[in-house]
């Protein structure tokens, strides 16, 4: 006999915990390095922002409403499937907006590497999401593993940008005093 839904997640209930607060505290920090960085944002670095900060906020948000989702007891298969594919897609749609700002507008330069963190992963991420949404269509036992296999795809791209851009945030915000002392 198959597993309910219900029975499937609370097996995942930790992971899904664990992966929701992490989430909702990286947006959380997202918040405080912007507040930091405020200065270096100015309307020369606004396409930069839109690119880098937004979407890395977008995926944090997106891994933990997935979390919070996955923990709600009553949910369906029919309603998680819907909800989860409809949720991969508007992420895969966001990231190739994201793709076509890094790739084809190239207002800014990008290295192969943040192209890759910034753009390639999350699409890889939300379209586990929608692999994931497939399974719990089809009942599949696996579709729990599909969607941590996205969450931590989600996760990992976004701990890695927001180390990026706080090294970028950091190089640029001048040190109060530092000038002081280049003066005497």
């Amino acid at each position: 006999m198959q597993p309910s839904l219900t029975d499937l997640v609370h097996e995942w209930h930790d992971f899904f915990l664990l992966v929701g607060t992490a989430s909702a505290t990286l947006v959380g920090l997202m918040f405080v390095a912007a507040s930091i960085g405020a200065q270096v944002f100015t309307e020369k670095n606004r396409e930069g922002m839109r690119a880098f900060i937004s979407p890395t906020v977008v995926h944090f948000g997106a891994a933990l409403f997935i979390c919070m989702a996955a923990t709600i007891p009553s949910q369906t298969w029919l309603i998680s499937g819907v909800a989860l594919l409809l949720g991969g897609g508007a992420g895969v749609i966001y990231s190739a907006r994201v793709w076509v700002q890094l790739f084809v507008r190239r207002s800014f330069t990008v290295d192969v590497v943040d192209r890759l963190f910034y753009a390639l992963f999350p699409v890889v991420g939300y379209l586990l999401v929608m692999a994931s949404a497939v399974l719990v269509l089809e009942r599949s036992p696996w579709s729990l593993d599909a969607l941590a296999a996205a969450l931590i795809t989600l996760l990992f791209a976004g701990i890695r940008n927001a180390w990026d851009m706080t090294m970028w945030i950091v190089i640029r915000v001048p040190v109060s005093g530092a000038e002081k002392e280049d003066q005497s």
